[in-house]
């Protein structure tokens, strides 16, 4: 693309079927708003500027896109326009011409509720246009019902779009949509805008009537037809969002079984982004068997031969090769991440939080919690027990039931459990504190002070058994 692109994103939109308070275009597909799929698309095509059209929750809309996290370094040059009322597509689009203070270059108009759109796709309209053409990105569908037609003469040369609600029997049995996406020279694109009227049926003003103003100044206009109809599918109640959720993460497993990811089922696989934004990526060496229902979120990668249980959620994390992780098991590394070594055994129903490191062949048995704490090759903590800000020893078995108290009400402590530990099952160790390499501590102990390296440590109350004691009754 030779001509300075200008991106315009229409996102002023209430979105009533979607019966929310949140505006529609931060309606969320992939773990991502939907405006987020869109400004980034705009972002890989190095545009001059962005300019977003909003409106309803204009604020709001505003803020998150400030708050966006977008794929590619670059800075991009996003400005704001607010339409208000909402008149029509033109009238929108009218709302961005201030902004457009150069006449040299190519305007693209998207739709920030049409979130899938290939930036190829994209840059292929662009070429089309030519930076003198008018090129209208469309698509065959098989029910183009409530959709602009695209009308072409005799010889397929694009005439007119015509609205749903305008157009005449003949005209809806037209299966060629108008997408809402468009690339027009500027110097035209502003000249037309403001020709714009709202003779209609919707008292709108139509930012496809431009085409038959550009017919009328002789200007070429080109029908970029595509075959793949997802690429323009637009959102407006939770159905349709529900639905291009689904072909969008079909899609996803598509291409990582194309790359010899085993998936049981690829229709109960999501990839998505994570709470806090970070971008889905799912990086997978050979030979990864996942299950059904399991949930990938933020950043993760997956080491050769690595098996993934059903139901299994899992975010920004690197696991080695080897390790299997067992059904229902959640780990989330958030901004410290997670790691699991080679041959590493994990869950059921494990919970591996942030700054959870664990070497070779390390065992997390289910319902145990690993926090922030660092477990060496071989170490296990098979059942019903909690490791946080703790530094764990090669070899270390560590009993059901037991936990590191490392939490003061103020401050967290450390602690330190050397190689060749064994700690009973309930005991609680009471940071800071270390247990010296070889030790155990007796089960139902409660450490707050060091443990000498080879030393059994117990440390509990003396059992007491009183005869013919007899319990309280009733009065």
């Amino acid at each position: 693309m030779t001509a300075q692109l200008d991106i315009i994103i229409m996102a002023a939109g209430k979105g009533t079927r979607m019966k929310s308070r949140t505006p529609k275009v931060l309606q969320r597909l992939a773990g991502r708003p939907l405006l987020q799929h869109v400004v980034s698309q705009a972002q890989s095509l190095a545009p001059r500027r962005v300019v977003v059209v909003t409106g309803h929750g204009a604020e709001q809309v505003e803020a998150a896109c400030a708050a966006f996290q977008l794929p590619m370094a670059t800075s991009l040059d996003m400005q704001f326009v607010r339409q208000e009322p909402q008149l029509g597509t033109g009238h929108a689009v009218q709302q961005a011409v201030p902004k457009l203070q150069d006449d040299d270059g190519v305007v693209v108009v998207l739709s920030g509720d049409v979130p899938l759109t290939l930036a190829q796709t994209v840059a292929d309209l662009v070429e089309a246009s030519g930076g003198d053409k008018l090129a209208l990105l469309s698509v065959r569908v098989p029910d183009p019902t409530g959709y602009g037609r695209i009308v072409r003469d005799a010889n397929g040369v694009v005439q007119r779009i015509v609205e749903h609600k305008d157009a005449s029997d003949a005209q809806r049995a037209i299966n060629e949509i108008y997408s809402g996406i468009m690339a027009a020279p500027a110097r035209h694109l502003k000249q037309w805008l403001a020709r714009l009227d709202n003779n209609n049926a919707q008292k709108e003003y139509y930012l496809t009537d431009v085409v038959a103003m550009a017919v009328a100044d002789g200007v070429p206009v080109i029908g970029h037809c595509i075959d793949d109809p997802l690429q323009v599918e637009g959102v407006n109640s939770p159905m349709q969002l529900a639905a291009l959720e689904r072909a969008h993460q079909l899609r996803q497993a598509a291409k990582l079984m194309e790359q010899g990811v085993r998936l049981a089922d690829p229709a109960r696989f999501d990839l998505r982004d994570d709470a806090r934004g970070v971008l889905a990526q799912l990086n997978c060496s050979t030979d990864v068997d996942i299950d059904v229902g399991c949930i990938f979120t933020g950043a993760v990668e997956i080491g050769e031969g690595a098996r993934i249980g059903a139901y299994c959620h899992i975010s920004n994390v690197k696991i080695a090769a080897g390790a299997v992780i067992h059904p229902f098991t959640h780990i989330d590394g958030e901004k410290a991440g997670v790691s699991v070594g080679e041959g590493a055994l994990i869950g059921p129903f494990a919970r591996l939080r942030p700054g959870a490191q664990l070497g070779r062949e390390v065992h997390i048995g289910n319902f145990v919690e690993v926090k922030n704490s660092t477990l060496a090759d071989g170490a296990k903590a098979n059942h019903l027990a909690y490791l946080g800000d703790a530094t764990v020893g090669e070899r270390v078995n560590y009993g059901a039931g037991s936990i590191t108290a490392n939490y003061d009400g103020v401050n967290k402590h450390r602690t330190v459990i050397e190689a060749d530990v064994h700690i009973g099952s309930n005991c609680v160790l009471v940071a800071p504190v270390t247990i010296g390499a070889g030790g155990t501590v007796g089960g139902g102990s409660t450490v707050t002070k060091n443990a000498l390296p080879g030393a059994l440590t117990v440390a509990r109350g003396k059992q007491v058994s009183i005869a013919d004691w007899k319990r309280p009754s009733k009065k």
